[in-house]
């Protein structure tokens, strides 16, 4: 019930606010709208099959926010970080700096993406939309390229031995394990993969490579 009201309800109502004073209104979604199956990465026309509680909620509030305001930015992203605050590679560089072995799972896969990105790109694209409204829509939006976390955790340990970090773990002493090894409460999808064509197209962007943000983030890290 509460992850109702958060995901769907509230941003159904400021959708309405929003259309009231004429406003565009930017909300963000998530991966989790699909079901994870396959390889190829999702487009915005896929069917959507969310696994979860938070999956349905946060398609519920896609709707709701298309339904009720008619400017809108709808932005599906994924493998979310920032510098600032807890993240996957900081959890792992800690790791490392403890144990001599680490075990990371690699049957998800996705693209790490910069709250950076997501910031630069969102200004970028609502003065686009106010000068062209019919830019309004859904989109998806994550950094180019794909991995997963066991790449991923290798990525950031490379970087760290790079930069003259010193770790008991290395990066050939990260173990690559299923997600089945690690259960959850709620099922993580195997597939974030998110197809961002439609948006470099109507917008005139080329995305960055997921390892171009992460690199720039370890290093205000280290």
């Amino acid at each position: 019930d509460f992850a109702r009201k958060l995901n769907a309800t509230s941003p159904g109502v400021v959708a309405e606010a929003a259309q009231q004073i004429g406003a565009l209104m930017v909300h963000y979604s998530t991966d989790y709208v699909f079901d994870g199956s396959g390889s190829k990465p999702w487009q915005e026309d896929d069917a959507t099959g969310p696994l979860s509680v938070y999956g349905s909620t946060k398609l519920e509030g896609e709707q709701l926010v298309a339904q009720h305001c008619a400017r809108h930015l709808i932005f599906r992203t994924s493998w979310v970080y920032a510098a600032r605050g807890g993240n996957f590679a900081k959890t792992m560089l800690r790791l490392a700096k403890e144990r001599e072995r680490l075990t990371v799972i690699d049957d998800q896969y996705g693209a790490p993406t910069g709250a950076e990105l997501l910031a630069d790109v969102t200004a970028h694209a609502i003065r686009a939309t106010l000068a062209d409204p019919a830019k309004t829509g859904l989109y998806h939006l994550v950094a180019g390229g794909e991995t997963n976390w066991h790449g991923y955790a290798k990525f950031v340990l490379e970087q760290a031995v790079a930069a003259g970090v010193e770790l008991k773990a290395q990066p050939d002493t990260v173990d690559a394990v299923p997600t089945s090894a690690f259960p959850t409460p709620a099922t993580r999808p195997h597939n974030s993969r998110l197809n961002t064509s439609k948006l470099q197209s109507k917008f005139g962007l080329v995305l960055p490579h997921w390892q171009a943000g992460v690199a720039r983030m370890l290093r205000e890290t280290f």
